[in-house]
């Protein structure tokens, strides 16, 4: 199964140090695309070099100033050992401080810029490392005075290294969302280049990886539904961030798990969503979760998956809640996809509750496309998939999921109510598989909503059948709603009322 590799592409050394470095940094990454699930947080990423090892970094003002300073007098005065000089400033730079002392020297950014565009190539790649380092500074005047090499930056995304090519990508994404950066890459053309980037390395996985970091870092910005939105739309991005959602066994999830994110961003941006399903958007999202949610049902939970399913389920939700419903059947035709979301359910409601929800989400938003249905062909479509649910004995594992709490028993009752509301079959064979005995304990909450959901539920299985309805008088259903009548006001209490005075008490 498909893993989150450590990132082979961008070190090989060896030895136990640079190990627990790539160890660090990968922590470090997963902590912010948590972050980035949890907040939409712009991040930056800091890549390691391959000949050397990141020292700590020093916070003392007075630590960096002399060094960044003689340096850059060597820069000036000696046209020797330039590459040398140019690591020692690499590593200088790592201080925050330095990265301040380094930009007030006088045409510091410009001799800088020159390297970068000079003539020798080894030259080439440590000025950029070292406008890489510039970019993940904390302080917010460091990513403007970095302006003068965007041009060269963009200009080099089609070069043919791939090494190089990262840098620049992965440079460009940690200062776009400085606003006057934004503005100025808008400008010069950053859409274009990064879509031409994709297209001529879209079998290159460690540069799809950096594009979309880079588009992710511009989707997260300000005024990008308005301005970024509609180029990348118009562009061939939606279609290359498709196409990486094949996962690469020996590469890892980490590519997939950047174009997710960049799909989710552009998806839950747009209200018309036509353009992406055109493409095969919910077709690519939903076959990939089923692949996933196979791996997880047999207990394969690699370190990662989350990261990847979570913007995977959202940009699912969000398609099935905006997609024409005469649309759908020839967009989602695997009825194992709700085999898949019950499973990541399951799998993650102890663990990573967030998840879980966002499955139930998912499963609410798929079986409530079956109230708006019209046209026979259509909703056969979809009632093969309240079908599945009862078919693959998937319903009396989501029963047994309503007493947690978090939102997800509210979620998973309503689509337990999705499917009794399409058929009265299905309310009884739900009622068969324990259902009534479960909503005799959630009638019992204090959540008020969970006890209108269940009223509603109620309704629909009493109402199916004589045979259900006497089960709930047995089950002392009628008291739970005398009690529900004279201890509560408002809908409860009127939906309460209705059911007794219509449907128990006077038969």
């Amino acid at each position: 199964m498909w893993r989150l590799n450590k990132v082979r592409h961008k070190a090989a050394r060896q030895g136990d140090s640079l190990e627990e470095l790539r160890l660090k940094r990968r922590e470090h990454e997963k902590a912010l695309r948590q972050a980035r699930k949890d907040r939409q947080l712009v991040s930056k990423r800091l890549l390691l070099n391959d000949d050397e090892e990141q020292p700590e970094v020093s916070m003392d003002t007075a630590s960096g100033e002399p060094d960044v300073v003689r340096l850059f007098q060597n820069f000036q005065h000696s046209g020797r050992d330039r590459e040398v000089q140019l690591k020692a400033l690499i590593k200088a730079l790592r201080d925050p401080s330095a990265q301040l002392d380094f930009i007030k020297q006088e045409n510091s950014m410009h001799l800088l810029v020159g390297l970068f565009t000079g003539s020798d190539a080894q030259c080439r790649l440590q000025a950029v490392r070292c406008l890489h380092e510039l970019s993940h500074s904390p302080h917010t005047n460091v990513a403007p005075a970095c302006l003068p090499a965007t041009p060269y930056l963009l200009t080099y995304l089609s070069g043919q290294s791939t090494k190089f090519t990262e840098l620049c990508l992965y440079t460009l994404g940690n200062l776009c969302p400085d606003s006057v950066v934004k503005e100025k890459l808008l400008a010069q053309g950053i859409i274009p280049a990064l879509a031409n980037c994709a297209e001529n390395q879209r079998h290159n996985l460690a540069v799809m990886e950096a594009v979309g970091f880079t588009l992710s870092q511009l989707l997260q910005t300000k005024d990008a539904a308005e301005k970024i939105v509609p180029m990348v739309l118009s562009s061939s991005l939606p279609s290359q961030l498709l196409s990486v959602l094949t996962p690469d066994p020996n590469f890892g999830l980490a590519p997939a798990i950047e174009c997710s994110w960049c799909l989710h961003y552009l998806i839950s941006s747009i209200e018309d969503n036509r353009e992406l399903l055109a493409r095969g958007a919910l077709l690519q999202c939903s076959s990939l979760l089923v692949s996933l949610g196979g791996a997880v049902a047999e207990g394969n939970k690699e370190e990662g998956m989350e990261l990847l399913v979570y913007p995977l389920l959202r940009c699912v939700g969000n398609l099935l809640s905006s997609c024409p419903v005469g649309d759908l059947s020839a967009q989602l035709t695997d009825v194992h996809f709700v085999v898949a979301l019950c499973g990541l359910l399951e799998a993650y409601i102890h663990t990573q509750p967030a998840l879980a929800r966002e499955s139930a989400w998912v499963l609410n938003n798929l079986t409530g496309k079956l109230l708006s249905c019209r046209g026979t062909s259509v909703i056969a479509h979809f009632a093969a998939f309240c079908s599945a649910l009862l078919t693959l004995n998937l319903v009396s594992g989501l029963i047994q999921l309503l007493p947690f709490s978090q939102g997800i028993n509210t979620m998973i009752l309503r689509v337990l109510a999705n499917i009794a509301h399409h058929k009265k079959e299905f309310c009884v064979q739900m009622a068969q598989l324990g259902l009534l005995s479960a909503l005799c304990s959630t009638l019992k909450m204090a959540d008020k909503n969970m006890v209108t959901l269940s009223l509603d539920v109620v309704f629909m299985l009493v109402n199916s059948s004589p045979q259900v309805m006497e089960e709930f008088v047995k089950q002392d259903g009628v008291s739970l709603l005398e009690a529900i009548q004279y201890n509560n006001e408002g809908e409860m209490r009127r939906r309460a009322t209705y059911l007794l005075k219509h449907h128990l008490i006077s038969n």
